[in-house]
């Protein structure tokens, strides 16, 4: 069975030791979202304690790599590079980061245009460090780029790849889409009703994960991005509900993953937020 890993954003409120004791106790692998009390910049020291697999979400604010303001994305990028390497130093399998946005949607073009150079960048850090870097595609807030899979061959030239949001995809009404656009190195898992992001526990919403779930990889980690430890609780028990050829074994035969992904659109129930 594929494991399902935990966001420590289901903990926010306490000290990076504790919740790694408290995540260790249900999984091996933990996705440390570098951002409040458990950034990682203001101390590493804790990840040793335990015996996890680690994976890193770079900070949510005070960056922003596809700013109009040169200064901005700049220092941003100067942050990025100092969480790669604090990633590097923990082990950490792969390094998530948000592609950006423009707060004025007069301005998205010359935003992307600064989020082509911001990934160029991040190439080299990639390279530098040799942790993986892998760009989340966002949800259906208009001013975010990567909403469709559009993005990811200019990824795919650059070195990098994409961390596949299922619940950002259900959204915007391309979840389909972006699972027939390849195989992406990183998964995060939760649930909506196709209006609000509401990171729900699995079986919460209307995404279809008994169709979802074989058509992901399972050689990278899935993690659960929920806001509360229960639901990654209740979201593991919903997993084991599922027909056991629906917990991560992706089939071999491609017409049986295209037939799966076809299901999604029609048994999903979701709309898209942008209808």
């Amino acid at each position: 069975m594929q494991e399902l890993g935990c966001s420590t954003w289901c903990l926010m409120d306490r000290g990076l030791a504790e919740v790694l004791e408290v995540l260790s106790a249900r999984t091996g692998t933990v996705e440390i979202l570098s951002d409040a009390n458990h950034d990682l910049l203001a101390g590493s020291e804790d990840c040793s304690s335990f015996n996890l697999n680690y994976t890193v979400h770079a900070p949510t604010t005070d960056l922003n790599i596809a700013s109009c303001r040169e200064p901005i994305r700049k220092a941003s990028l100067d942050l990025l590079w100092d969480v790669c390497r604090k990633a590097g130093e923990i082990g950490a399998g792969c390094v998530v980061v948000h592609p950006g946005f423009s707060p004025w949607l007069e301005l998205k073009d010359r935003s992307f245009q600064g989020l082509q150079r911001s990934l160029e960048t991040l190439s080299a850090i990639q390279e530098e460090f040799g942790v993986p870097i892998a760009v989340e595609n966002m949800g259906t807030w208009e001013v975010c780029h990567f909403r469709d899979p559009g993005l990811i061959p200019l990824l795919r030239d650059l070195g990098l790849s994409f961390c596949l949001d299922v619940g950002h995809a259900h959204l915007n009404g391309n979840l389909e889409a972006f699972l027939s656009a390849g195989s992406p190195n990183h998964v995060h898992l939760h649930d909506n009703n196709g209006s609000v992001d509401d990171h729900m526990a699995l079986g919460g919403g209307t995404i279809d994960f008994s169709a979802v779930l074989p058509c992901l990889p399972t050689d990278v980690s899935w993690i659960l991005e929920v806001p509360q430890v229960g639901w990654f609780d209740r979201s593991a028990a919903y997993v084991e509900t599922l027909n056991p050829g629906c917990q991560g074994n992706v089939p071999h035969d491609s017409q049986d993953i295209h037939g799966r992904i076809s299901m999604i659109s029609h048994k999903g129930g979701h709309r898209s937020a942008m209808d």
